[in-house]
């Protein structure tokens, strides 16, 4: 229920508010949401590639136009953008309405959307009054018609009104002995609706976080009082009783195992039931890549064992794809590759993928100086558990780097297994021959390496592919027996980044990385090239050649047992597609077990970053602040995804 309160106000204007949809308008996140529109040109990153906003508007029938003036009374910049961007009589002012009948229900629609958008900035008594060819739209006849010259004039206007804030919180029912103010309801504090719903929504969640599934808010009082710009809110809420899982169910399904999938959510039945379960088997069954959509939902009643069934729906992607991709670098040459690949190859969404690239393109004329790349995965998920995966690769690698000429082909076979949402362990076992020439043997080596590569995960990062808070870090160790040698080492390192978003909506967000590591066991002549630790690059130290920091032997570089990287970047996102990031990189590498930082190299510039669904669109110039003879005036890196 949602009242207003008006003492000793006779209110000609506030009148003219329609609250139609009561609470309902104040506790709708829908109304505030983007509409999407069926597009009949291609685009492409925002850009029309062909057709025109004309075709598309062809389809309109009964086309009539209009122009709107969009007033909102005072002076604040945030709260009018944001009335704009509710509006769509505003946001689609160059799109034709389907006749009068079409520019009255879009009218109609806006109002409520106005309305709902000065409840969201804490607004209760603003007026929004709309005039379509100078009449007031309550004036309006249901089927008035709108035949003067167009684009036929609408007018908004808006008067905001005060800004509310809480006044009385009362929580009933089994939630009396809740603090409100553990979830932001407190007198005087923030009254915007989204504040309201956050709550509501945290005490339910922290009832649904006893094992009660059924928890609902029963009931709802939100009274706004004018005189004294209060809004008292109370909240009748039944928790319901403790319950486990029930029977899973699985609708949606055509190629995956249905089976599968059940197993999958990890909901064993008769366990108690867990909000947080329910969202990592929603997680859970995203991340195995074969469902376009998950929804994971409990029932509205317990089943006569006292169990609550869970539904899951589901919608399956397309199971085959292809793609390709290009980096570029004025320091390491261009580079393509291409893939093929399989999501479901036997119906638990099994992976496979086939792949290839090639690099150093521009960087040498000769085709067999180019690098070539090829290889194969596979994966299959619920091994020992919905957590765990098995995956095996195969690859075959001809590269010619500027410290080394290498042939090998190897593969290893492993497990990884998520020990919680944010971590994960991984161990294989791989073996990959190779003949590498380097500056240290250069008259080529071989070499067999039995090798047990182990990490460790921790990421809570916010977003992977742009992330805005945060931190990832990573460790990993290899031992690594030569059979052709008779040498043994271990490859040791360790990763770490944070970020932390600043300033309204993130729009500024620091990102640091700092990443170290160490061979020990073996001289760095008797480590494979390829092995060695290397530093500069577009995914090192930009502003120098790839592999360009560290020892050199007769100008070439030999890499080294230690290294050592630092990274800062201050991303700044210019607009919603649009970033601007300067940064600074620094790392060293020492032939001795640890890093010494006798020469560590620095190097600093900008990049671009273009937004798009797959992540950001990268593009980064750099500069060695401290170059060595034979190092790059600058450097220009280019590709898919942030730096780290």
């Amino acid at each position: 229920m949602f009242v207003r309160r008006m003492r000793g106000i006779d209110s000609p204007t506030g009148a003219r508010v329609l609250w139609r949809a009561g609470v309902a308008a104040l506790l709708s996140t829908t109304i505030l949401a983007a509409e999407t529109h069926k597009a009949a040109a291609f685009e492409i990153f925002g850009i029309r590639l062909w057709g025109s906003a004309e075709e598309e508007d062809a389809d309109v029938v009964d086309p009539l136009d209009y122009a709107v003036t969009f007033e909102v009374v005072g002076d604040d910049d945030d709260l009018t953008k944001a009335l704009e961007n509710a509006s769509t009589l505003k946001g689609e002012e160059e799109r034709p309405v389907s006749g009068s009948l079409g520019l009255l229900a879009k009218a109609r629609n806006d109002r409520e959307r106005l309305i709902a958008a000065l409840f969201s900035k804490a607004r209760y008594d603003g007026v929004v009054d709309i005039t379509i060819a100078g009449k007031r739209l309550d004036d309006l006849q249901p089927d008035a018609v709108f035949d003067g010259p167009q684009p036929i004039p609408v007018t908004v206007t808006i008067q905001p009104g005060s800004m509310f804030t809480l006044g009385d919180v009362v929580l009933k029912g089994d939630a009396a002995n809740i603090r409100g103010a553990d979830f932001g309801l407190i007198a005087g504090g923030n009254a915007n609706s989204d504040a309201i719903l956050k709550a509501e929504a945290g005490i339910v969640r922290a009832l649904k976080e006893e094992g009660r599934p059924l928890a609902k808010v029963v009931g709802r009082t939100i009274v706004a009082d004018h005189a004294t710009t209060t809004l008292d809110v109370t909240l009748d809420v039944a928790a319901g009783p403790i319950a486990g899982y029930g029977e899973t169910t699985v609708e949606g399904t055509e190629t995956v195992d249905r089976d599968f999938t059940v197993y999958m959510t990890g909901l064993e039945r008769g366990r108690q039931y867990s909000p947080k379960e329910i969202d990592d088997a929603r997680n859970r069954l995203l991340a195995l890549e074969v469902f376009s959509s998950v929804s994971i939902n409990e029932a509205l009643a317990l089943d006569p064992a006292g169990e609550i069934p869970i539904d899951v729906r589901v919608s399956e992607r397309k199971m085959r794809y292809f793609g390709a991709g290009a980096t570029f670098s004025n320091t390491e040459g261009a580079g393509i590759e291409g893939y093929w690949g399989h999501r479901n190859l036997f119906g638990r969404a099994e992976k496979l993928r086939i792949g290839g690239s090639i690099s150093r393109i521009g960087d040498t004329t000769e085709l067999g100086d180019l690098n070539y790349n090829a290889g194969i995965m596979f994966e299959k998920p619920g091994v020992i558990g919905p957590a765990s995966k098995f995956f095996a690769n195969l690859k075959a690698v001809s590269e010619h780097p500027d410290a080394y000429d290498r042939f090998s082909i190897g593969g290893n076979v492993g497990l990884s297994y998520e020990l919680t949402k944010e971590q994960t362990v991984s161990g294989s076992v791989a073996v990959d021959y190779s003949d590498i020439e380097d500056a240290l043997n250069p008259d080529g080596k071989r070499y067999l390496l039995v090798s047990l590569p182990l990490q460790y995960v921790y990421d809570n990062r916010d977003d992977k592919l742009n992330p805005t808070r945060g931190f990832r870090a990573l460790a990993y160790a290899e031992p690594t027996y030569d059979a052709l040698n008779g040498n043994m080492f271990v490859k040791l390192k360790g990763e770490g980044s944070a970020y932390y978003g600043l300033g309204a909506d993130n729009r500024f967000v620091l990102a640091g990385r700092v990443a170290m590591g160490s061979i020990l066991g073996a001289s760095v002549e008797d480590v494979p090239a390829d092995r060695r630790f290397y530093a500069g690059g577009g995914g090192s130290v930009r502003g120098y050649a790839y592999q360009g920091i560290g020892p050199h032997t007769d100008g070439k570089p030999t890499g080294g047992l230690s290294y050592a990287e630092t990274s800062i970047e201050m991303r700044y996102a210019y607009n919603d597609k649009i970033g601007i990031v300067p940064f600074i990189d620094a790392g060293t590498v020492s032939t001795r077990q640890f890093p010494d930082f006798s020469t560590v190299k620095v190097g600093a510039g900008i990049g671009v970053r273009y937004l798009t669904p797959f992540g950001p669109l990268r593009v980064d110039v750099a500069v060695p602040l401290n170059p060595g003879p034979g190092d790059p005036s600058y450097g220009i890196y280019a590709g898919v995804g942030q730096a780290f």
